[in-house]
């Protein structure tokens, strides 16, 4: 029974060995996977990288033709108080003609509405007046000319100069 022993030990290291010998083709052959994903994850990387830089600038060229434009400056400021003050802070940044006009025409008009709010007995009759100045310049401003609001327009452009 030796002789079993000794062929069943001698199958056994040859099983053992063809094992390790398998493991070691699988291993490299996981490595050699490995390595040519990484390959290609690193070449995908760069090419997104690539398609995010693009995109990147893309972005801030057509943000800096919104910001550049006084048009949409000019519209923004139409809209409440609080549309006001992001047109002042958009102008500010890149300052148009354009823009400063109806920066100074909607503070005016805000001004005369405060102004007629406090006059307490004609109040509601009052309002009329900056609400059809504020239709009036809205419709310049999205017509792309320079149009002052009627009565008080070219005074509100040389009161409030400065901004």
């Amino acid at each position: 029974m030796s002789d079993d022993n000794k062929n069943l030990s001698d199958d056994l290291d040859d099983m053992i060995g063809d094992a390790k010998e398998g493991a070691k083709n699988v291993g490299d052959k996981i490595s050699s996977s490995a390595k040519e994903f990484a390959s290609d994850a690193k070449e995908k990387a760069s090419e997104y990288a690539d398609e995010a830089k693009a995109s990147t600038k893309e972005f801030a060229n057509a943000a800096k033709h919104v910001l550049g434009d006084g048009k949409n400056v000019a519209i923004i400021a139409h809209i409440t108080l609080i549309g006001w003050i992001i047109a002042i802070v958009m102008n500010s940044s890149n300052k148009t003609e354009y823009g400063s006009f109806y920066v100074r025409q909607v503070l005016g008009i805000m001004l005369l509405g405060f102004v007629c709010s406090i006059v307490p007995v004609v109040n509601f009759i009052a309002w009329i007046l900056p609400v059809a100045m504020w239709i009036m310049s809205l419709i310049g401003a999205l017509s792309g000319e320079k149009k002052p609001v009627f009565l008080l327009g070219n005074q509100f452009q040389e009161w409030f100069k400065s901004i």
